[in-house]
């Protein structure tokens, strides 16, 4: 196995391990004992640095690979699942709930990359950047997903091209019903461009994360959850428009 796919298939485990997470202390392990592997390691530090010193350039493209290798690993629960774990509820009731899981995830996320950066022995930051990223592009992923399965409009395809049609709707903020132009992730297409600008984004609002003291845990955790509420929001608006009008 190689490292990418090694960081990959860890970061999809982890996010949907720490989304479906009962409370915030099982959030906080989870996340912890990620961070702490994504780093700790010569190589994973050593490929973070590289990436992360690249900025916009290759970094963003190897984030790129990552999330895009990471998508169709992703634990994600179909229509009926979800109405099994949520019974009795009506689907805006289960968006909701998918929604705020989401973003305590996202937090979680954000909160531990801060408290990591108040340690004695500091670890590989841009690694930890990486990782954060990473871990919260899965949980989006994962919400957007079964976002759309709850509204009755799952993308079509396999298990690979459903994923690819959701990595674009978290590029785009929309529906897998609105994207423009298609799902072609190849390097130099508009959606790859569009990826690679989000997660340099998303890389900065990582940064956060990692300011003086605990303020860095709290601006991580507040603007992760924040985000990650909006684009469920966002995403939850297509879907209902598409419910409501087929189109």
């Amino acid at each position: 196995m190689t490292e990418s796919e090694d960081i990959a298939i860890s970061a999809a485990v982890v996010a949907a391990d720490v989304t479906e997470a009962k409370d915030q202390q099982d959030r906080h392990r989870l996340v912890t004992t990620f961070t702490r592997a994504a780093t700790s390691g010569a190589r994973a530090a050593g490929r973070g640095v590289r990436a992360a010193r690249h900025g916009a350039g290759s970094g963003t493209g190897w984030l790129a690979a990552q999330v895009t290798a990471m998508a169709p690993r992703l634990r994600v629960r179909d229509a009926a699942t979800l109405r099994a774990q949520f019974p009795g509820k009506p689907d805006e009731e289960i968006a909701d709930a998918l929604i705020e899981g989401a973003a305590r995830a996202s937090a979680a996320a954000g909160g531990a990359a801060g408290v990591w950066a108040v340690l004695p022995v500091l670890p590989a930051v841009p690694a930890e950047v990486v990782a954060e990223t990473l871990l919260v592009v899965g949980i989006e992923i994962k919400l957007i997903a079964e976002l759309h399965e709850v509204y009755g409009t799952p993308a079509q395809g396999n298990v690979a091209e459903r994923m690819s049609a959701y990595v674009a709707a978290w590029a785009h903020r929309r529906g897998v019903f609105m994207i423009p132009g298609g799902v072609v992730i190849a390097a130099g297409s508009p959606l790859a461009r569009l990826l690679r600008r989000r997660l340099a984004a998303r890389a900065g609002r990582s940064a956060f994360s990692l300011g003086p003291l605990l303020t860095g845990a709290a601006a991580g955790a507040f603007l992760n959850g924040r985000e990650t509420r909006r684009l469920g929001q966002a995403v939850r608006r297509d879907l209902r428009r598409h419910a409501l009008t087929g189109r």
